[in-house]
């Protein structure tokens, strides 16, 4: 039914594992949990009941154990969606195509992804260490416009209203939006959280309106975003992966949530007095998700 795909395209390693990740199919659980620091790898994995597997390639590090008797893995992504198109892509070669025949498999397998990520808030009354849910990632980046789909009305209208009140396409962006997994995204609701639309930059410094000795040609993008009125949508963050993850995720049949903690307030001009624990805390609070899903 379907052709092998040649070996310049699907590139696996000499042990059959995909080239990047460095993995096997059974190197994986169901349920993996990204990162985007691969020394936070071991801050996920150290609660874990037992670690049966660590790998790392560059800066994809992988641990996979069980937690209260969930196979769970935690994998680095590095930053921004140039890598998150990596990960994601190579993810779904390990469950959806056989590596050793080369061809996709009929019976397809959805993964829960969740990604734990720091990012800064621009809602002045959303406070710095809050955890806050992605219902939808608009993407500032590109990386899904690579990508042949159907957008839906939903979409489409959103993006529409975006560029009406908004200079992003005078710049040159195109945007792109993906919403959360429904299934995840009710699982982790809750009254001690908040939840936003996300928006996913190129970069950290000039993408997201910071000048240090570069000037950004798009200054004002914080007062753009602060200022769009579209019902039922809230703009609330900024990151480097999230809208990557939402599109490829939904593409390819696969449910996945970006947990942000926000170490940031840029409205307010404020910054975490401690990142760490407030990103421990996250971590903790998606494990006890996790085991009840």
């Amino acid at each position: 039914m379907f052709q092998p795909l040649k070996e310049s395209e699907l590139i696996l390693n000499s042990d059959g594992s995909v080239y990047h990740l460095n993995l096997l199919p059974q190197d994986i659980g169901s349920t993996i949990i990204t990162v985007g620091d691969p020394e936070r790898v071991s801050k996920v994995s150290k609660y874990f009941d037992s670690i049966d597997l660590k790998k790392g390639k560059r800066e994809f590090h992988c641990h996979t154990g069980t937690y209260k008797g969930h196979r769970i893995s935690v994998l680095s992504t590095g930053i921004g969606t140039d890598n998150i198109d990596i990960v994601f892509n190579e993810l779904d070669a390990l469950v959806n195509i056989d590596l050793t025949t080369r061809t996709e498999k009929v019976e397809k397998q959805s993964l829960k992804i969740i990604r734990i990520g720091t990012s800064g808030c621009f809602v002045p009354s959303i406070p710095v260490d809050g955890i806050l849910l992605s219902n939808h990632g608009l993407g500032l980046e590109g990386l899904l416009n690579f990508y042949s789909y159907p957008k839906s009305e939903k979409q489409q209208n959103f993006l529409e209203a975006l560029l009406e009140q908004t200079d992003l396409s005078a710049v040159g962006i195109e945007p792109y939006l993906f919403p959360a997994s429904e299934l995840l995204l009710n699982h982790f609701k809750d009254s001690s959280v908040y939840e936003g639309l996300t928006t996913t930059c190129a970069g950290f410094y000039a993408p997201q309106g910071r000048q240090l000795r570069l000037q950004p040609k798009m200054a004002s993008i914080l007062d753009t975003l602060q200022g769009v009125n579209i019902p039922n949508y809230n703009l609330t963050n900024f990151e480097m992966e999230t809208a990557g993850i939402y599109g490829l995720a939904a593409l390819l049949g696969h449910h996945a949530l970006s947990v942000n903690v926000l170490i940031a307030n840029r409205a307010k001009q404020t910054f975490s007095s401690d990142p760490a624990k407030a990103v421990d805390r996250a971590i903790q609070w998606v494990l006890d998700k996790l085991v009840t899903l």
